[in-house]
């Protein structure tokens, strides 16, 4: 995995932390995908163990799909606010492979955001949520975790000012044509190289945001660019914030853009030793800068 890079700053987030967390949740010799409830366990109950270090409560939202119980992991800070925030990344993959970008990178983003938030003054409660049951054969189905959550929100009437689902964070690349698009137009406005963060949201996805979408981009020091169309249009959909766009909550997806950019999405060499872990600590920073600006 690449640590150097001469464009930014010494990051906020810390590297080390970040990298001993990839190990845990990808180097285990096992696969954390649906049928393998043991690895999945293990994984909920790491990500639970590094919540209860930093956050101010902590607890499994379990469920059960075809007599096998499943476990969303939650982490609250600044519980004592009614307006809440939500950021949200699954820890389950899709067959058998380490998963390090999708999606193991956006669990780290949330572990790394939990040490980085803890004992901070907050305007609003910020829920880190880790689902379960994102990938196929549960993708688009009720028994995604982020369905569960998120439906949960509604039945309780919970004041939520926004969602955001990370969904592959680390994985950047400074060769000309390392960036491909639904739309082949797209690249005269974006850009052939996958150097950048995105921040994806449909057209009119409400005020949250738009906010964060002004603040990430005036304080991040990585390439940030925002996409907003049709909830149509291939790809735009494709992670957890779809179930909050269901149930109409304000919602955006923060992304190195998945397989548009990484040929290794769903295979066997998606592992941390093709992420560059700076550049997703300073997205990482980004983040944690915006979430306490709103």
């Amino acid at each position: 995995m690449t640590l150097n890079s001469n464009c930014f700053t010494k990051a906020i987030s810390d590297t080390t932390i970040i990298a001993s967390h990839f190990q845990s949740i990808t180097k285990t010799g096992k696969y954390r995908n649906y049928e393998n409830i043991e690895q999945l366990n293990k994984i909920a109950d790491y990500i639970k163990t590094v919540f209860m270090q930093y956050a101010d409560s902590v607890y499994f939202q379990e469920y059960t799909v075809n007599g096998q119980i499943y476990k969303n992991v939650i982490g609250s800070f600044g519980t004592e606010n009614k307006k809440r925030i939500v950021v949200g990344a699954h820890y389950d993959v899709c067959g058998n492979q380490e998963g390090a970008d999708d999606n193991a990178s956006g669990v780290v983003g949330l572990l790394e955001l939990s040490r980085l938030l803890k004992g901070r003054k907050l305007k609003n409660r910020i829920d880190l949520v880790a689902y379960t049951l994102e990938e196929p054969p549960f993708f688009r189905t009720e028994y995604m975790g982020s369905y569960i959550h998120s439906k949960s929100l509604i039945d309780r009437k919970v004041d939520v000012y926004g969602m955001i689902s990370l969904e592959m964070l680390g994985y950047f690349k400074e060769e000309k044509m390392s960036q491909s698009y639904p739309i082949g137009i797209l690249a005269l406005f974006y850009g052939n190289k996958g150097n950048y963060i995105t921040l994806v949201k449909k057209f009119n996805a409400g005020q949250f945001t738009r906010k964060f979408c002004r603040y990430f981009k005036s304080i991040t020091e990585i390439t940030c660019k925002k996409f907003s169309g049709p909830k149509s249009l291939p790809g735009i959909d494709f992670s957890d914030h779809l179930n909050y766009w269901k149930f109409g909550f304000s919602a955006l997806m923060i992304t190195d853009t998945s397989f548009y950019r990484n040929q290794n999405y769903h295979r066997s060499t998606d592992t941390i030793e093709t992420l560059d872990i700076l550049k997703m600590a300073t997205v990482i920073d980004g983040i944690f800068k915006t979430l306490t600006k709103l």
